[in-house]
């Protein structure tokens, strides 16, 4: 599965707020081996969550979970967006989600809270614990949240453990090596796509240093591969450490 984080917010891009999201998102799905595959962070503009929702959409693996935009204000446009790229149909007011609205707010419900009860079609609810004002999902695999972190959060956890708790684990081999990156890229080049490779040069005392890490879940494959930038750093008298 491909984890997307899409975080909706003008008042993060200008910095009226600060995120809390990414963080949170990518804490969670670590408890149980997994990574974001993407996060983005968007204005509350139509034409973009529009884009950024079908472009997630096109992947095949793809799990989405999206913050913001589902109350009642003329700003927010998640629900009717999500409702055109992931349904192709108009919105529909969730009979329990009204009622709830109803109970919350009485006569206060109307003119404007009773909309947020206006979802995409054969959207499920999801329980908010803060004011049981629900977030939403469709197909078990895009999730929508409020922008409040103490809402959406809460919610979030029990989706992550309802369906995506089966752990993954992953095997990883890290070093340190006292050279360039530059040095090592023709080793790189043989190490298979399946296999994470990550190289991140940096300065250790104004010396060019490199870290190599590469990760799998078949501990067998990636001690394979990661022998090969041992035995060559050994062969050239390298210095490195294991980490």
């Amino acid at each position: 599965m491909n984890f997307y984080a899409c975080i909706i917010g003008s008042e993060i891009l200008n910095g009226r707020r600060v995120d809390k999201h990414f963080d949170f998102l990518k804490n969670e799905l670590q408890k149980y081996g997994h990574e974001l595959f993407a996060s983005f962070v968007i204005k509350d503009d139509e034409n973009l969550i529009k884009k950024t929702y079908n472009f997630i959409k096109d992947d095949a693996d793809g799990v989405m979970f999206s913050f913001g935009g589902i109350g009642a204000t003329p700003d927010d446009l998640t629900r009717a967006v999500a409702a055109e790229v992931f349904t192709a149909k108009p919105l529909q007011r969730h009979k329990k989600f009204e009622q709830d609205i109803i109970e919350r707010f009485g006569n206060d419900a109307y003119p404007h809270r009773i909309h947020m009860a206006d979802l995409p079609q054969n959207s499920q609810l999801l329980f908010n614990p803060i004011n049981n004002m629900s977030g939403f999902s469709l197909q078990d695999r895009y999730f929508f949240t409020p922008g409040f972190p103490e809402m959406s959060h809460p919610m979030l956890c029990a989706v992550i453990e309802k369906f995506f708790s089966k752990s993954v684990k992953k095997h990883r081999r890290t070093l340190l090596a006292q050279t360039s990156e530059n040095t090592l890229i023709n080793i790189m080049k043989e190490i298979p796509k399946d296999i994470e490779l990550s190289s991140l040069p940096m300065l250790r005392d104004a010396r060019a240093s490199v870290e190599i890490s590469l990760c799998s879940m078949d501990a067998t494959y990636v001690e394979k591969y990661f022998h090969l930038f041992e035995n060559f750093l050994k062969k050239e008298n390298i210095n490195y450490d294991l980490i």
